[in-house]
């Protein structure tokens, strides 16, 4: 019998299941798709306190946020990086005194080490000024931290995995029924239909848009609590500034939207938020969604950007415990750990925002904590994830490294790899002397070496999976190295 079946292979249920194998659990992990398939990999990419949160007087959500920021940067500094944020103001927006005063507090409130204060910018004279129309003139510059939001997910399931936990993606869980101490558990291969039975002393939901369907239809007990759907759209268009700050900026309905570098050669821009009817699983930004983005960006940008410059779209539904607010913006993003003991015992996550799941995994093991007399304590904010044990500022000094070992990859192919690897870069490479040694290669610095380690080690079996949640490649390569990509996996198979 394991100790702890987890529903769900977002960054909640990962999240989970690492700190509960870190602390000696017995624990299997069944997701129905891929890992951060759905609303992990279509976040903002950021770990932030939320400065518009601030307004609904979300204090302690906020603190607890920008507290976690440097905690997550430390201990995964590949993956994560400080971003400075540019707010131009004119005076249609919020009161200036009003935006500093949200900043001084965004700056205090999470006891910030490393991060650099909030600064007032002459935007007509600064370099963040040069892509913006000529009447703004003021602005304000502040710290957060960008994170690859669907390798954070993997990387959560690769440290749970080394550490005890079973990861069993495209597999779906079926049903429960209570036996005994605990719940008898039909799972199913989703691949092979094959079905099978698994006992467990607790049930953690942590199926995100999903966590009702699994009290219903898997446990047959109405939800404790109700969850709001919300959809959130983001574009990508090609990059918009040449500097490497992003922007955030206010919209007349008092919304924001970001316009954050990414990928290097690409800018992003989010995010939309409308209430999502119908299945999470079919979320895609609508054309009213894209139009939104760009009109949004277009009052700022001195160059205005058209549908057509968009080169990437993509939407996710984030599972939101409805609090009965009047808007979907104003709806909480605070989570809620739900625990029932009848028949079993089952812990069910509503809500919740990337920047706090691994407060919310403490969280759920404290709550659990009742049931395991001996469990230890909490473990993960002084541990790195895989690959992310060097210094936060320390990605320069890793791709010299790996360039004076492997001199045959380029910069840009060395600085990729280890934003997605970090020191495990060395492991990935091994021996390799020349480019040949790493196998086919695909493009954009992708050879079937990395391919091979994301299906043995990383548990993808898609094109998809490897091209926009192993990487983001997608965004480089044509149809003919995704044919080329599948054909590789299907001999792999």
């Amino acid at each position: 019998m394991q100790d702890l079946l987890v529903i769900g292979g977002g960054i909640n249920g990962v999240g989970i299941a690492r700190d509960a194998a870190g602390r000696g659990l017995s624990v299997t992990l069944v997701e129905k798709g891929d890992l951060a398939a759905a609303t992990s990999s279509a976040s903002t990419k950021l770990f932030h306190g939320g400065l518009r949160y601030l307004e609904y007087y979300e204090f302690r959500l906020v603190r607890e946020a920008l507290k976690e920021r440097e905690v997550l940067l430390v201990n995964m500094p590949h993956i994560a990086r400080p971003l400075r944020f540019v707010l131009p103001h004119h005076p249609g927006l919020r009161p200036a005194w009003l935006v500093r005063l949200g900043l001084f507090l965004y700056d205090h409130l999470g006891g910030r080490k490393i991060l650099p204060p909030t600064r007032t910018l002459d935007l007509s004279h600064d370099p963040a000024g040069a892509p913006l129309r000529g009447d703004f003139r003021r602005g304000f510059e502040y710290s957060d931290v960008q994170v690859d939001d669907s390798r954070l997910v993997v990387l959560n399931a690769r440290d749970a995995a080394r550490r005890g936990a079973a990861i069993r993606t495209r597999t779906r869980f079926v049903r429960a029924t209570a036996a005994g101490e605990g719940w008898e558990a039909e799972i199913e291969d989703v691949t092979s239909g094959r079905r099978e039975r698994l006992a467990a002393r607790i049930i953690v939901n942590a199926a995100g848009p999903w966590v009702e369907a699994v009290l219903r239809e898997g446990l047959g007990t109405a939800p404790p609590a109700r969850l709001r759907l919300v959809r959130g759209s983001h574009i990508v268009t090609r990059r918009l500034f040449a500097h490497d700050k992003a922007y955030i900026f206010q919209e007349p309905d008092g919304r924001i939207v970001f316009a954050i570098p990414f990928e290097e050669d690409f800018t992003l821009i989010g995010t939309t938020e409308a209430d999502h009817e119908g299945d999470p699983g079919t979320a895609r930004c609508t054309e009213a969604e894209c139009t939104y983005l760009v009109e949004a960006v277009n009052r700022y940008l001195e160059k205005p950007i058209s549908r057509a410059d968009i080169v990437w779209d993509f939407a996710g539904v984030r599972p939101l415990f409805d609090d009965n607010a009047s808007s979907a913006t104003a709806a909480t993003r605070d989570y809620v750990l739900n625990l029932t003991t009848a028949p079993a015992p089952v812990l069910s996550v509503f809500g919740g925002k990337i920047t706090t799941y691994r407060r919310l995994a403490e969280n759920a093991l404290e709550k659990l904590s009742r049931f395991f007399p001996a469990l230890p304590g909490p473990w993960t904010a002084d541990t790195p994830l895989p690959g992310g044990d060097f210094p936060w500022d320390g990605l320069p000094a890793l791709v010299a490294d790996l360039a004076g070992r492997y001199p045959f990859l380029a910069e840009e192919e060395l600085r990729r790899l280890a934003r997605r690897h970090g020191t495990e870069s060395f492991a990935l490479l091994g021996d390799a002397k020349s480019r040949a040694d790493l196998g086919q290669d695909f493009g954009a610095g992708l050879f079937a070496r990395e391919v091979d380690w994301f299906r043995t080690e990383e548990w993808a079996r898609t094109v998809d999976d490897i091209l926009w949640r192993r990487s983001k490649l997608g965004l480089r390569l044509d149809e003919a190295a995704r044919t080329a990509l599948a054909d590789h996996l299907a001999r792999a198979e």
